[in-house]
């Protein structure tokens, strides 16, 4: 049986180095102080990041993804109808990203926590 415990979502969020001019190109090694899981959830897991710069695009086919900044703001692209479609996220706003939909984030600074189904396809587009 898994144990429950709470989670202090604060000292998560301080134990992460954010990411400095992240990139599409960023490695998965130099990001990694980053990201942390904090808990798996469902078919997938509950997120916590930091970081500043451009995502690559991603999408999860397994689920909708909810993605709430906590610090700063970041603006995050989803790609509907073939179109770009930009939505500014300043810290206690969320969104709900739908099933399938390659979305990216665009940030000058921003601590975020996600809940995202996997597996998670990314792409340069």
């Amino acid at each position: 049986m898994t144990k429950t415990a709470p989670i202090n979502l604060q000292n998560a969020l301080n134990a992460l180095i954010p990411l400095a001019d992240r990139t599409p190109e960023t490695p998965a090694e130099e990001a990694a102080q980053s990201f942390a899981e904090l808990s798996n959830y469902r078919d997938g897991g509950i997120f916590v990041a930091a970081f500043t710069g451009n995502s690559e695009w991603e999408r999860h086919s397994n689920g909708d993804e909810l993605v709430l900044a906590i610090e700063g703001s970041t603006d995050l692209i989803l790609l509907q109808d073939n179109t770009e479609v930009r939505h500014h996220l300043a810290a206690g706003e969320l969104i709900v990203v739908p099933r399938d939909t390659w979305h990216r984030f665009e940030s000058t600074g921003v601590k975020l926590l996600t809940v995202t189904p996997q597996p998670t396809d990314h792409r340069g587009l």
